[in-house]
């Protein structure tokens, strides 16, 4: 094709709109790839409300999984050393960090990047290529891109359950805050990164409580196997009857880690109060600026709280997902929580995720 299809949010008054630009020629070290799906983040929503200063205008879709249509020049290997060619299935970090700026240098964290560069969010049109997002026919991959070669016997469907949310919590319980054996863990939110959060947990040799809701979203949770006391919290009359049933599902004393994955502001208080004395609360669901919060900080003192932050993913983050994709597939029906729309019904599918009608939302081409 001469010409791509591309979502594109032209400015933060205007719902995005589909718009049209010519596949250009590879960039030098990276590969043009044909987008086969594009999966909807919670953060896309935010994206379109002003929520993240980001440079607009600019083609959407931060999460992708497609098939190599042309190399460019230099480039020859994914990330792992395996010879690419094109018609190869691939997935691709979002963002790439400049190893330069204090935080790449100097603290380690990549993630925190002051220069980090991201797809579907920070590369506007006037970038080396307006096709820098997934929900279109084609995204330029630029070099310096982690660009992974999937086998295939991996299920692109089941993959893009967690494209994103997989990665962030891969970040968050290796590095973050480890899992332990035998830990009582509560995960807040039933989103995508919840449900990543509590299958990682699972693997770890967690009891998880996930505590979240609507009904309907709980119960998908359990037909695929992810998590093993099902809370519903959003629907409850009572919050503190809702609090009260966690305490109670933890013997009592609290959780050993609570994991919060809701990305609303109030649900940190309740997570405070989730944790035993002594224990970890994982911050993870606050990626957009959602507004404040009020809470008793006498909580971290009297609980003697470790409360630990954690920021998006890398590339690293990303291939330790796809190493785990077959366990998790074994494991977990990942592919029951996806669905799938045509990239001319984005708008259908934006406001299927805004209600939570669907769990995790996914663009094909």
């Amino acid at each position: 094709m001469s010409t791509s299809r591309a979502i594109v949010l032209k400015d933060f008054d205007t719902p995005p709109a589909e718009a049209e630009f010519p596949v250009g020629p590879p960039p030098v070290g990276g590969m043009t790839v044909a987008c086969r799906y594009g999966g909807i983040c919670g953060t896309d929503l935010h994206l379109a409300k002003g929520h993240l200063d980001v440079p607009v205008p600019l083609v959407l879709g931060h999460e992708g999984l497609g098939v190599v249509h042309e190399l460019g020049e230099g480039t020859t290997h994914d990330v792992n050393g395996r010879a690419l060619a094109p018609g190869d299935t691939v997935m691709w970090a979002s963002s790439i960090a400049c190893g330069r700026c204090h935080p790449c240098h100097e603290l380690r964290e990549p993630t925190l990047c002051e220069n980090r560069r991201t797809y579907g969010v920070n590369r506007s049109l006037t970038g080396e290529s307006p096709l820098a997002g997934s929900w279109a026919d084609y995204i330029s991959l630029t070099g310096g891109t982690t660009v992974i070669k999937l086998d295939e016997d991996i299920d692109p469907i089941a993959a893009m359950a967690f494209a994103c949310a997989g990665p962030t919590m891969v970040h968050a319980l290796f590095e973050r805050r480890p899992v332990r054996l035998g830990e009582t863990v509560v995960v807040q939110g039933s989103g995508p990164v919840g449900l990543a959060a509590a299958c990682l947990a699972q693997l770890a040799g967690a009891h998880v409580i996930l505590a979240g809701g609507p009904q309907a979203r709980l119960d998908l949770a359990q037909h695929a196997r992810i998590g093993h006391r099902h809370i519903n919290v959003v629907e409850a009359a009572d919050p503190l009857t809702a609090r009260e049933a966690v305490l109670e599902a933890t013997g009592g004393r609290g959780a050993d880690l609570v994991i919060e994955c809701a990305g609303v502001p109030n649900a940190v208080e309740e997570g405070t109060r989730l944790v035993r004395r002594s224990g970890s609360y994982l911050v993870v669901g606050q990626y957009t600026d959602s507004g404040n919060t009020s809470f008793n900080p006498h909580q971290i003192v009297y609980r003697q709280l470790n409360i630990i932050g954690s920021w998006a993913f890398t590339g690293a983050h990303l291939n330790q997902y796809v190493r785990m994709l077959p366990e998790l597939c074994d494991r977990f029906d990942l592919r029951s929580l996806v669905t799938r729309f045509p990239l001319a019904e984005f708008g259908r599918a934006l406001e299927q995720v805004a209600s939570g009608e669907v769990v995790k939302a996914v663009l094909t081409t």
